[in-house]
């Protein structure tokens, strides 16, 4: 009984201490006022680092995508519909990134201006 009564006892003590420290660590964060609003021009410098590498993948995916498809087409002639289902599913899912690489960088140009540009 000893021990339960220490253990709510600790228990409590350390309940508190905490919500005292995340009070005032709430109130600090909250007294600290103006930022210097670079948080804008940093995204874009790094966004702005990314363009030359989806732009070098994008222009892999369509000599990728033609010789998987020849591959898909010689599993459906060998009478492998398993593996051509699989290799279908990856060239779906290859097409689906370069998509979405392609309004990555549209989205780049409109926000952080023309560096971004969509082939």
């Amino acid at each position: 009984m000893i021990r339960t009564i220490t253990r709510s006892a600790l228990g409590a003590a350390a309940l508190v201490g905490a919500l005292t420290i995340g009070v005032a660590g709430v109130a600090g964060a909250a007294s600290t006022g103006t930022g210097t609003g670079t948080a804008g021009s940093t995204r874009c410098v790094k966004a702005e680092a990314l363009v030359p590498k989806i732009q070098a993948l994008e222009a892999k995916v369509p000599a990728w995508t033609t010789k998987a498809q020849a591959r898909e087409a010689q599993a459906n002639a060998a009478d492998h519909p398993k593996v051509a289902a699989r290799i279908a599913a990856r060239i779906t899912r290859v097409q689906k990134r370069a998509s979405r690489g392609e309004k990555l960088l549209s989205t780049i140009a409109a926000k952080c201006g023309g560096a971004g540009t969509a082939s």
